[in-house]
């Protein structure tokens, strides 16, 4: 079906898009959201590596796993997949051309390798001088490790984050979801958005050179300023805040709740409604500076009493007081909170065949131009035929040829 723009934030945009697993499409996701037109670009008869990588799978009717899998539907809505194989001569000069018609290119090639077909920065920026073309890698294209592979696990390693994530006598642990390639992601999106304000002034595009590990160290932010400041080496902690005490998980009799305080007057509230007062105001307990100093004892102070009353009891306790506590859900209770609901953080669209698939929604809320969802995330080569005739002029008989070749794959018929 041919692409209809909505009245969109981004409509009218064209994302050529080259990239794989999740920092790449994460961003490109962002930009179909917005209203871009995006065409990502897959390798014929294997696609994005993520489509293989499960259970789970979509299933049918019988419970069979049918495809694609549960990490591809994460990020690739609102796109239309074009099968070229860019090793190919043929297939790099359909991608080449396509390039020309684009406001932007996303790739997350190691550096240097897209040159070889004539698809880098500068092949592509020189019959397009208005291209923004963003480069997603692991460790950048400067630097003594630019030629290394970066995959999420190994940045969060290499990066800091694990060494800041676990208990404090317990082993260092990665996050429970890829956000350094994700925090990635949103960084290529905002830069691409940054080039497009330019590029309205300047009339040029530029090159975006962004690297995993760049956006971990970023995302070190207060931890990794404390260190620079005072040249002490973080320590894991667990749940607690290395700077705001009482901040952190704690027991309570059937379980355990999360206690926020952020300043010395809901401190004073809680320690009322929990039967002490008198801790807000010992000296060791009644600053913030002071309870950091103090936290060894004030925590199994506090956690003595929470055991005494279910977390239920003390949700409800910290709410009526204005003090910042809530539960601790899994995925299951999260999407059946009446919050996320409320908020369309859970959407169903149709895949090809008619099947729905339940998706996370886009958490951006914009009074005038709303995130819509054109679509699901494509099967494998759905738009090939429509976008290549649409784009590059290619009739029945030439798209025939080029699959016959072995160039181009996927639907045909346009």
């Amino acid at each position: 079906m041919p692409f209809q723009p909505e009245a969109q934030a981004l409509a009218g945009l064209r994302v050529l898009d080259l990239s794989r697993i999740l920092a790449g499409p994460s961003a490109t996701q962002l930009l179909a959201d917005l209203g871009a037109e995006v065409i990502k670009i897959e390798r014929p008869g294997v696609g994005d590596d993520t489509r293989g990588w499960g259970p789970p799978f979509v299933r049918d009717a019988s419970g069979a796993d049918r495809g694609p899998s549960a990490y591809y539907l994460s990020a690739n809505r609102g796109k239309q997949s074009v099968c070229a194989n860019i090793a190919d001569p043929q297939g790099a000069a359909l991608v080449q051309a396509l390039a020309t018609t684009a406001d932007v290119v996303v790739e997350n090639f190691k550096p240097g390798d897209l040159a070889r077909y004539g698809l880098d920065y500068a092949s592509l920026g020189a019959s397009n001088p208005g291209l923004i073309y963003c480069s997603i890698t692991g460790f950048g294209q400067t630097g003594p490790n630019a030629h290394r592979a970066g995959y999420d696990f190994l940045v969060q390693g290499e990066g800091g984050l694990m060494s800041l994530t676990g208990l404090a006598d317990g082993a260092p642990l990665k996050a429970g979801v890829g956000i350094a390639d994700l925090m990635c992601g949103m960084y290529a999106a905002v830069g691409i958005l940054a080039a497009i304000i330019a590029r309205q002034t300047t009339g040029r595009g530029q090159h975006i050179d962004l690297a995993l590990m760049d956006a971990q160290v970023a995302m070190l932010v207060n931890q990794g300023v404390a260190y620079l400041t005072d040249g002490t080496v973080p320590p894991r902690r667990g749940n607690d805040h290395p700077t705001i005490v009482p901040y952190g998980t704690f027991p309570a009799s059937d379980g355990s709740f999360i206690l926020a305080v952020g300043n010395d007057g809901q401190f004073a509230r809680f320690a009322a409604l929990a039967g002490a007062p008198g801790l807000a105001g010992d000296g060791r307990f009644a600053t913030n500076a002071a309870r950091v100093r103090n936290r060894d004892v004030l925590i199994p102070l506090l956690s003595a009493i929470t055991t005494g009353r279910p977390a239920s009891d003390w949700l409800a306790l910290c709410e009526a007081q204005n003090v910042p506590a809530g539960p601790v859900n899994d995925l299951a209770q999260v999407f059946a909170s009446p919050q996320v609901a409320a908020r369309g953080m859970r959407i169903d669209l149709p895949l090809a065949d008619g099947q729905p698939v339940s998706l996370i929604g886009n958490p951006l809320k914009m009074s005038g131009t709303p995130v819509t969802y054109g679509k699901a995330p494509p099967a494998l080569g759905a738009d090939t035929g429509a976008v290549l005739a649409r784009h590059l002029g290619l009739g029945p008989a030439d798209l025939s040829a080029l699959a016959a070749r072995g160039v181009i794959g996927g639907e045909l018929e346009a």
